[in-house]
C-alpha cells in the first residue's frame, strides 16, 4: 500500500494548502458568499465562486484520461502555486474587485482539478475491495488537514498583521503546501497513475471539447452510478437550501444560546459542526456499506437527512439547527463516498477522469440553482417553513431516485 501512502500525503499538501489559501482570503468576498447584506446577493457569490470553472472542468477531465495523471498532478500543483503567488501579490498591493476575483478563480479551478486527478488515480493504488475504506479515509483525513491549514493561516495572519501585508504574507505561505503535493506525486513512475489506455479522439481539442459528452455516456453506462448521481444531487439541491436559511438565521434572526454564537461565530460554529459530521461519515461509512451495501446505505442517509432536516430545522432555533447541520452533512458525505467507489469500481479507467469532473460541475450548478431558486422567495430572515419542507422533500425524491434507477438495472 505504499502506492495509497503516497497519494495520501500528496492529497494532503494540496488540502492543507486549500485550506491555508481560503483562510487566507477568508475576508474577501468571493470566499464568503454569505457575508452578502441579502438572499439575492448570497446566491450571486455562489454563481460567481462556482459556476465559471465547473462549466469548464468537464472538458479539462478529458485530459486526466489521455495524459499520464502523474504529469497532470504535478504540473497542475506548479500552477496552482504560481497563481497563489499571483494572488498573494494582489492582496498585498491591496487590489480588489475583477482581478482578486479572476486570479482566485484560477487558483480553484486547479484546485479542483487536482482533486479530480486524486480520486481518479487511486484505484490504481488500492486493491478493488478496498476503496469504499480508502475513499473514506483520503476524503475524511483530507478535509480535517484542510481546517488545519485554515486555523494555521488564521494564527499566521495573528502574528504578521491583518492589514494588506499581512494578508498577502498569509496567502503567499500556502504556495509551501502545492509545492509538496507536486513533489510528491512526482515519485510515482510514469504511468503508475493511470490511465491504463486511451479511447479518445486523436486530436487532443477534439478530445477535451468532448469530455462533458464522454463523461455522461460513461455515467450512463453504470446504472450504480446514474442512482449515485441522482441521490447526491438531490443532497446538494436540499443542502443549498438550507445553507441558505441557515446563514440569513445567523445573521438577522438568531440570538447567542448561551456558548453557541449567532452572527458570523456562528458560521465558524456551524462549519466545525460539518467537520465533525465528515470526520464520523468517513469512521462510519465503510462499516455501513459492509453491513447494507449500497443499494441501502445511500437511500437511508437521504431518509435520515430527510428527519434532520424536518425535525431539527422547523424549530428554526440555534442549538437545533447546529446538530441538523452536523447530520445532514454526515448523510451526505456518506452519499458521496459511496458514490465515489462506485464511479472507480463500475467505469472504465480510460473514462474515470470525466466522470469524476461531471459530477463535480453538476454538484456546483445544482448547489447554485438551488441556491438561486430559494433567493428569490426566501424572507429576508430566513424563517421559511416553505422551503425547509421543499429541502426535505428534495432528499426523499433522491432517495427513491436512486432506488428505482438500481432496482430496474437489477431487474433488466
Amino acid at each position: 500500500m505504499a502506492g495509497f501512502r503516497t497519494l495520501l500525503f500528496s492529497r494532503f499538501a494540496a488540502q492543507f494548502s486549500d485550506g491555508m489559501f481560503r483562510a487566507g482570503l477568508a475576508g474577501a468576498v468571493l470566499f464568503n458568499p454569505e457575508h452578502g447584506a441579502d438572499p439575492l446577493a448570497i446566491a450571486g457569490g455562489f454563481a460567481v465562486l462556482l459556476v465559471p470553472y465547473s462549466l469548464i472542468e468537464p472538458f479539462a477531465g478529458a485530459l486526466l484520461d489521455r495524459w499520464d495523471r502523474r504529469r497532470v498532478l504535478v504540473v497542475a500543483n506548479l500552477l496552482r502555486g504560481a497563481a497563489i503567488v499571483a494572488t498573494a501579490v494582489a492582496v498585498g498591493l491591496g487590489a480588489d474587485g475583477l482581478g482578486l476575483f479572476v486570479l482566485a478563480l484560477i487558483v480553484e479551478g486547479f484546485s479542483r482539478f487536482v482533486g479530480c486527478g486524486l480520486s481518479a488515480s487511486l484505484p490504481h493504488v488500492v486493491p478493488p475491495h478496498t476503496l469504499i475504506t480508502a475513499n473514506a479515509l483520503a476524503a475524511t483525513l483530507g478535509s480535517l488537514v484542510a481546517v488545519v491549514g485554515g486555523g494555521c493561516a488564521i494564527g499566521l495572519r495573528a502574528l504578521i498583521g491583518a492589514g494588506n501585508s499581512g494578508s498577502g504574507w498569509t496567502t503567499a505561505v500556502a504556495v509551501l503546501g502545492t509545492l509538496v503535493a507536486a513533489a510528491i506525486a512526482g515519485r510515482f513512475s510514469r504511468g503508475r497513475l493511470g490511465p491504463d489506455s486511451v479511447d479518445e479522439a486523436s486530436e487532443a481539442v477534439v478530445a477535451v471539447a468532448r469530455g462533458f459528452a464522454d463523461g455522461g455516456k460513461a455515467a450512463l453506462a453504470a446504472p450504480g452510478v446514474v442512482g449515485g448521481f441522482v441521490a447526491l444531487l438531490a443532497h446538494r439541491a436540499s443542502y443549498g437550501i438550507s445553507l441558505l436559511l441557515t446563514v440569513l438565521l445567523l445573521r438577522y434572526s438568531f440570538a447567542d444560546y448561551g456558548p453557541l454564537k449567532a452572527g458570523l461565530p456562528g458560521l465558524g460554529q456551524l462549519a466545525a459542526m460539518a467537520g465533525a459530521g465528515i470526520l464520523f461519515a468517513g469512521f462510519l461509512t465503510p462499516r455501513l456499506v459492509h453491513r447494507l451495501g449500497h443499494r441501502r446505505a445511500i437511500p437511508g442517509a437521504l431518509v435520515l437527512a430527510a428527519a434532520a432536516q424536518a425535525g431539527l430545522g422547523l424549530p428554526m432555533e440555534l442549538p437545533a439547527v447546529l446538530v441538523a447541520a452536523f447530520v445532514i452533512t454526515a448523510a451526505g458525505q456518506v452519499v458521496k463516498l459511496c458514490l465515489d467507489s462506485a464511479i472507480q469500481h463500475d467505469v472504465r479507467d480510460e473514462a474515470r477522469g470525466r466522470v469524476f469532473s461531471l459530477l463535480d460541475t453538476l454538484f456546483n450548478v445544482v448547489q447554485v440553482i438551488a441556491v438561486s431558486v430559494a433567493a428569490v422567495v426566501v424572507p429576508s430572515d430566513g424563517r421559511s417553513v416553505t422551503l425547509l419542507l421543499v429541502a426535505t422533500v428534495l432528499y426523499l425524491i433522491g432517495a427513491a431516485g436512486f432506488l428505482m434507477i438500481t432496482r430496474r438495472a437489477r431487474t433488466a
